[in-house]
C-alpha cells in the first residue's frame, strides 16, 4: 500500500486569506470628510458632533491622515506612524472618540495611508524611532530608494557618510519627501505593523492609499493580505488603463478612484455638452462603465466628481468643476460603483444630496448595478440604472426642464439642472423631506410610486408603524413638521395591506435668520486699515474679494470712546458661524485664526503674538455696559476678556487702585467688564 506522507504537511499549512479589495454588490455611499486646509471644519470634535446625521446617509467616511506631522498639515508630509496622534485636527483621544461615534452610528472610517514617501526628522535621511506594543520601529537611510529625488538624496548621503538602499524606486518618483523602498524588509515590517495598528487599535475599517503610482501595486497586495482591511482604495491618478493595470497588480485586493468618471463629468459641465456623459469621453471609458472590459472593474470603482486636489483652492484654480455641482452629484449618486461625495458639496447642497442618497437606496443600487443610456442631447443626459428594488432614471443638464419621460416613470426629485424618477413598478412611498435637523417648521410632501391610479398611502407622525386605519394620503399630500422631534412613517396601502414602511426622523428648532456684527479694534497694534478674511459655516461667508487678504473694511463706529471697524454677516441656521483672520496692509501682519463666531463679537487685536501672528481678544456680549470710571468692584482677581488671569490682589490692595496700572484693554473682575484706556 502506497503511503501518502508527502501530502500530509499540506493539511497543516495555514490558509492564505486574500483581502477582498471591496465588497461585491456594495450599496454604501462614502464621504470624503475633508477639503484642503479644512482644519476647522474637519476637527475631530466637529465631525463627531455630526455622527448621527452622517450615519443616516453615509456608510464610510474618509478622514485625513491622522498622525502628527510636526507642523500644521493636511497629513501628506507624514512623520509619525505609531507614537503621536495629536494632529492638526485634534488629539488622539478625540480621534478615538470620533471613530467610535462613527461606528456607533453605522459608519466605517477610512484612514488616509501615506506610505509612498515619508518626512524626515532633522536631516535628509533620518526618521523617528517609535515603540509600539513593546516593539521599536525605525526607518533608516538604507530604506530610501537609491534614485530618490533624482539622485539628489544620494549625493547628499555620500557627502555626509550615509548609505541608501541599493534598490531603485518601483514606481514614479517624487521629490517632495523621501521615497521609501518597499523591497526593504524593514519598510515592509513597519508598514504592516502600522496598518494593523490603524485597524485593530485605532479602529479604522479600511484604507485610502495615497499616491499608489509611486510604488508597485504588488506591495499593496502584500500589505492588504496581511492587514485584511474590509475596504481599500488607491489614488492612481491616471487614465483608465493605467488604473486597471494597478488594480490587476494588487490582484484585485484594492479598489481605485475612478478618475476618468470625474473627467467625464467635468467635461460635460465645463463644456456645456451633456452628450459627453453618453459618449464617455469618446472611448476613454470610466472604470464603472459597462463598455470598459464588459463592466468587470465596476466593483472596484470608487467614483467621485471633486476632491481636495481638484477643488478650487483660494485663488489657485486647480481643476474644479465650475458650476452645476448638483447635477454632478445627481449623476454620481445614480450610477454604479461606490460614490464618494466631497465634503464641500455636502456642506453646500446637503438637502439635495440627502434626497439623492435616499433615492439611490430606494432603488437598491449597488456598485455592480447595470445601467443604460436613456436619453442624450447637448442640453441633457438621462441614465437608467437598475437596482435590486427598482429602476432609477436620473436626468441631468442645463435643459433638463424640457425633458419628460413616459408614464412608467414617477418624478420624485426635481432640482437645479437635475431630476430623479423611479419606475412605477417600485411600489413604494416617497417622502421629499430627508431626515435631519432643520431650522423652523417644515413640510414634507408624499408621493405614491405605484402602477395603481390614485394609489393611497397611510402615515403616522409619532413613530408608530402605520396600519390600514392610520391617516391616509395621496400623491401631493403635505405633512406639517413642527418644532420639536417628529418621526414620520409612510407606506403604500393596497386594499387593506400596508406595504414597506419608509421612515424619516426630524429635529426642528425655532430659529430665525439674523445678522451678526463683527467689531474690530486695532488701538494696541496701531493698524490704520483692516482686512477681513472669512470662511466656514454654511459656505456663504466668503469674502467679496476672493483673493487674500479678503475684504478691506473701512466702515467704523464709535463705542465707549474707541473706534471699531465693523462688518455684518447673515446667520442662516442654528449651526452657522463665521471664521476670521484679520490683517492690515496687503495681508501682513495678520492675526491667528478666530473660529466659530455666531453672535455680535468685539475683537481687540493684541500686540502679543503667537507663531508670528497677532493674538485676538474677543468679547461676545458687547461693551456698552463696560465701565471706564474708577471701579468700585469688590473682586479679588482680574482677567482679560478672553479669560486669562492677569492679577490676584494682595491683602489690602484695592481694585480701583490696581486697574489703572494695567495696560489699556478690556478686563473682567467681580463679574463685570472694565475698560482701561
Amino acid at each position: 500500500m502506497k503511503k501518502l506522507y508527502t501530502t500530509l504537511p499540506l493539511l497543516f499549512l495555514p490558509l492564505l486569506i486574500m483581502a477582498q479589495g471591496w465588497p461585491s454588490q456594495y450599496k454604501g455611499v462614502m464621504l470624503q470628510g475633508f477639503y484642503w486646509d479644512s482644519y476647522d471644519a474637519t476637527k475631530w470634535t466637529n465631525l463627531q458632533d455630526q455622527a448621527k446625521e452622517l450615519g443616516q446617509y453615509f456608510d464610510l467616511v474618509w478622514l485625513p491622515q491622522s498622525a502628527n506631522c510636526g507642523v500644521q498639515s493636511m497629513g501628506y508630509d507624514d512623520l509619525y506612524w505609531f507614537a503621536d496622534y495629536n494632529s492638526s485636527f485634534g488629539s488622539e483621544a478625540e480621534l478615538r472618540s470620533l471613530i467610535k461615534a462613527f461606528k456607533d452610528n453605522g459608519i466605517g472610517t477610512i484612514a488616509d495611508v501615506v506610505i509612498n514617501h515619508r518626512k524626515n526628522k532633522s536631516n535628509w535621511v533620518d526618521f523617528p524611532k517609535e515603540t509600539y506594543n513593546g516593539v521599536t520601529y525605525e526607518l533608516t537611510s538604507t530604506d530610501i530608494c537609491s534614485d530618490d529625488d533624482g539622485g539628489a538624496t544620494k549625493q547628499w548621503a555620500d557627502q555626509n557618510g550615509y548609505s541608501l538602499s541599493p534598490n531603485k524606486d518601483t514606481g514614479e518618483g517624487w521629490s517632495g519627501m523621501r521615497d521609501l523602498d518597499h523591497k526593504s524588509e524593514n519598510v515592509q515590517t513597519s508598514v504592516k505593523a502600522y496598518l494593523k495598528m490603524l485597524l485593530e487599535d485605532l479602529g479604522y475599517t479600511g484604507f485610502r492609499y495615497d499616491m499608489v503610482k509611486g510604488y508597485s501595486g504588488s506591495y499593496t497586495k502584500l500589505y492588504n493580505d496581511y492587514a485584511q482591511p474590509t475596504y481599500s482604495v488607491g489614488e492612481c491618478w491616471d487614465g483608465t488603463n493605467t488604473i486597471r493595470n494597478w488594480i490587476d497588480a494588487t490582484e484585485k485586493t484594492s479598489a481605485a478612484f475612478d478618475f476618468q468618471f470625474r473627467y467625464t463629468v467635468r467635461n460635460a459641465i465645463n463644456r456645456n455638452d451633456w452628450t459627453q456623459l453618453g459618449k464617455q469621453n469618446e472611448g476613454n471609458w470610466p472604470l464603472v462603465s459597462s463598455s470598459y472590459q464588459n463592466g468587470e472593474y465596476r466593483r472596484w470603482a470608487v467614483t467621485f466628481v471633486e476632491n481636495h486636489d481638484t477643488e478650487r483652492r483660494s485663488n489657485a484654480a486647480q481643476d474644479p468643476i465650475v458650476r452645476d455641482t448638483l447635477a454632478a452629484n445627481a449623476y454620481l449618486l445614480a450610477m454604479p460603483g461606490t460614490p464618494c461625495v466631497f465634503l464641500t458639496h455636502w456642506m453646500a447642497c446637503k438637502k439635495d444630496i440627502k434626497m439623492m442618497i435616499n433615492a439611490r437606496k430606494a432603488a437598491g443600487i449597488h456598485n455592480e448595478s447595470s445601467y443604460a443610456n436613456h436619453t442624450n442631447s447637448t442640453g441633457y443626459y438621462g441614465v437608467r440604472v437598475t437596482g435590486d428594488k427598482a429602476q432609477l432614471l436620473a436626468v441631468v443638464g442645463n435643459n433638463v426642464a424640457n425633458y419628460t419621460p413616459n408614464e412608467q416613470w414617477q418624478a420624485i426629485i426635481k432640482g437645479y439642472h437635475y431630476a430623479y424618477y423611479l419606475n412605477r413598478q417600485a411600489e413604494t412611498a416617497w417622502i421629499d423631506l430627508p431626515s435631519g435637523q432643520y431650522d423652523g417648521a417644515q413640510t414634507a410632501t408624499l408621493t405614491a410610486v405605484s402602477q395603481q391610479e390614485g394609489a393611497k398611502m397611510v402615515y403616522t407622525t409619532d413613530g408608530s408603524t402605520p396600519t390600514a386605519q392610520s391617516a391616509q394620503a395621496t400623491t401631493g399630500t403635505t405633512v406639517n413638521i413642527p418644532v420639536g422631534t417628529t418621526v414620520l412613517k409612510v407606506a403604500l396601502l393596497t386594499g387593506s395591506t400596508v406595504g414597506e414602511v419608509v421612515t424619516r426622523e426630524y429635529t426642528v428648532t425655532a430659529f430665525e435668520p439674523h445678522d451678526i456684527t463683527a467689531y474690530v479694534n486695532t488701538d494696541e497694534v496701531g493698524w490704520t486699515s483692516v482686512n477681513f478674511w472669512t470662511w466656514g459655516g454654511d459656505g456663504t461667508h466668503t469674502p467679496a474679494n476672493s483673493s487674500w487678504p479678503g475684504d478691506k473694511v473701512t466702515a467704523t463706529v464709535q463705542k465707549d470712546g474707541r473706534n471699531w471697524y465693523v462688518k455684518t454677516y447673515r446667520m442662516n441656521s442654528a449651526n452657522d458661524c463665521v471664521n476670521f483672520v484679520f490683517s492690515t496692509n496687503s495681508g501682513s501682519p495678520q492675526t491667528v485664526d478666530v473660529n466659530n463666531i455666531s453672535e455680535d463679537t468685539f475683537f481687540v487685536i493684541s500686540a502679543e503674538t503667537e507663531g508670528g501672528k497677532n493674538k485676538v481678544n474677543t468679547l461676545s456680549a458687547g461693551i456698552d455696559n463696560a465701565v471706564a470710571e474708577q471701579p468700585t468692584a469688590t473682586g479679588t482677581t482680574i482677567y482679560t476678556a478672553d479669560g486669562r488671569l492677569v492679577r490676584t490682589l494682595a491683602p489690602g490692595e484695592r481694585m480701583e487702585q490696581v486697574l489703572p496700572t494695567l495696560p489699556r484693554g478690556l478686563y473682567i473682575t467681580g463679574g463685570k467688564k472694565y475698560v482701561v484706556r
